[in-house]
């Protein structure tokens, strides 16, 4: 039968291991900060340049999910519909962009065979 002994130091291994472990990975790892100040000058300047509309696109996106949240259905069939209705009306005016080129485009030839007779 293993002593009292072999339990404490199964015990404060265990402690060692699960306390030690998670507190030496937060010890070694880097901050956001120091990882940025390791950055060239030029790197450091596309990240600023690019830090606002990442925050931009993240507040979009929490707009948009707390308007799916509204719903009484599920969260990703609210996400799916908004999506489906947001690609319409993208392709809506994608159609309405090339309609317009189309008729520009007619106008032009028609001035230019009326210029040229």
């Amino acid at each position: 039968m293993p002593s009292l002994g072999t339990y404490i130091k199964a015990i404060s291994g265990g402690a060692i291991l699960c306390i030690g472990g998670p507190a030496l990975v937060m010890w070694v790892t880097p901050t956001e900060e120091e990882i940025f100040k390791k950055y060239s000058p030029e790197l450091q300047k596309k990240a600023l340049a690019r830090r606002e509309q990442t925050q931009q696109d993240f507040d979009n996106f929490t707009k948009q999910l707390k308007e799916a949240s509204r719903s009484d259905k599920p969260i990703w069939v609210a996400q799916k519909e908004m999506d489906a209705k947001r690609s319409e009306s993208e392709q809506q005016a994608r159609r309405e962009e090339r309609d317009a080129y189309a008729a520009e485009s007619r106008r032009r030839q028609a001035e230019i065979r009326a210029s040229t007779q």
